[in-house]
């Protein structure tokens, strides 16, 4: 039987924390993409709840990238904010 520990290794967390922020940066992508075509969006809830879920690097590195949800704040504040407070909870848990 598979315990915990043996699904959150740091491996593990490692390979998670890089795919959804890959996964971050190409929604910032296709979003900025499908916005300059005037076509269907990703919703921003979604984009959101992206970097809610571990992406703050890939969605911040996607704002500036392609230059995409620049004038909100929202972003421009939130994701960093989100990212800044993901890391603190980190550290407040490794302690």
């Amino acid at each position: 039987m598979m315990k915990i520990e043996d699904v959150f290794t740091i491996q593990n967390i490692i390979i998670y924390l890089v795919v959804i922020n890959l996964i971050a940066f190409g929604a910032m992508w296709l979003d900025k993409r499908k916005a300059k075509k005037g076509k269907w969006r990703i919703p921003e809830n979604t984009l959101l709840l992206l970097v809610l879920l571990g992406g703050g690097i890939g969605g911040i590195t996607g704002i500036y990238v392609f230059r995409h949800k620049t004038q909100k704040a929202k972003f421009v504040i939130g994701f960093p904010v989100i990212l800044v407070c993901e890391i603190l909870l980190a550290v407040l848990l490794l302690l």
